[in-house]
């Protein structure tokens, strides 16, 4: 199905995108922050971080156990994982190897080798996004079990760790890659959800306009900027949010569910939402509203999913109302099944 305004609708139908699109475009948006330089087009060479830097806190599945992680520079091209307590190879950061599970309340992307069922590692979007937000292109991650470490403030001690140490340049023919959308693809789903992703303009940014719509304190929130390290450092430090009816359920009866008896959230790392306040201290807040939620789902979330096109940086514009990861993924993978993507060359 085409449409002069959405393009190719990859996922749904135009009737229920046009009505969400409706929706989405009468709320004003919250925040937008102007940019003067987008991209660094010196950047034509493909870029590792010089030395090792390693992290840990307590574990997100588990919190009795503290969880390590270590970023290496590597010859591979591309951000990859490797377990270190198992015998394992390392798995790519890409669309080939990713699925989104909701597990033990909690929805995620899952990276896993194909054919092995043992190396795999969960919750791995709050650190792929950094690819997108960072200048690094290849990275190699080592992680000491399948339960990533899980920080008070997003992101943010990652993005502190990496810009301690330099960027080294790759070999001259090992380029950077841009690869955008060849058309405007739009995709929706029975909850009203949908994302619209269209090719980039005359630069080589990625342009984000993110709204997220809550039946809670959250409520409606929408941002817009273009992605560099500044627009992302302000989204890195975001936590990720929770119903209170959710966080009652973990604290009491998932007390008895092997499965989120020892998870790892508390009101120090999770935005805990009621139906007209919020339970915690809510954080990036502009003329008094917070825009946490927005920030987090912006940066932190749909920035892992366009992480997983693996052969370069993604550049162009997306739009995202009250998408998941699963949304997120199920797009990325029906943009290689139908063959969407092209790379942009500079000049």
């Amino acid at each position: 199905m085409r449409d002069d305004l959405f393009g190719k609708v990859l996922i749904g139908s135009i009737d229920s995108l046009k009505k969400s699109f409706e929706e989405f475009s009468a709320m004003p948006v919250d925040l937008e922050i102007p940019h003067e330089e987008l991209l660094d087009h010196s950047h034509l060479h493909r870029r590792t971080i010089s030395e090792p830097v390693e992290l840990s806190a307590h574990g997100t599945f588990d919190y009795r156990l503290e969880r390590k992680i270590r970023f290496e520079p590597t010859d591979k091209q591309g951000w990859w994982f490797k377990r270190i307590d198992i015998d394992s190879e390392p798995v790519k950061v890409s669309h080939r190897n990713a699925y989104t599970v909701h597990e033990s309340g909690v929805h995620n992307i899952v990276l896993r080798r194909a054919g092995d069922n043992q190396n795999y590692i969960r919750l791995i979007e709050h650190i792929i996004a950094v690819k997108l937000g960072l200048d690094i292109d290849d990275i190699m991650i080592m992680i000491d079990s399948d339960d990533p470490p899980l920080f008070d403030y997003g992101s943010m001690p990652i993005v502190d760790a990496l810009e301690k140490v330099d960027r080294k340049e790759k070999e001259k023919h090992d380029h950077c890659a841009y690869f955008g959308v060849k058309e405007t693809v739009s995709a929706v789903w029975p909850s009203g959800s949908f994302l619209m992703v269209t090719p980039p303009d005359r630069d080589f940014a990625l342009k984000i306009d993110c709204a997220v719509n809550f039946q809670s304190c959250i409520g409606k929130q929408r941002i817009k900027f273009a992605v560099n390290e500044d627009t992302f450092k302000i989204g890195a430090g975001a936590r990720t949010n929770s119903s209170l009816k959710h966080a009652i359920l973990c604290k009491t009866i998932g007390k008895f569910i092997p499965s989120t008896r020892y998870l790892g959230y508390d009101k120090k790392n999770v935005l805990v939402a009621g139906k007209k306040r919020y339970l915690n201290r809510a954080r990036l807040k502009y003329r008094g509203k917070s825009l946490e939620a927005a920030w987090h789902r912006a940066t932190l979330d749909l920035l892992a999913a366009f992480a997983l096109i693996d052969e370069g940086r993604f550049v162009g514009n997306i739009i995202s109302y009250k998408a998941n990861h699963r949304d997120d993924v199920d797009l990325v993978k029906e943009l290689y099944k139908q063959n969407l993507l092209t790379e942009i060359k500079m000049g």
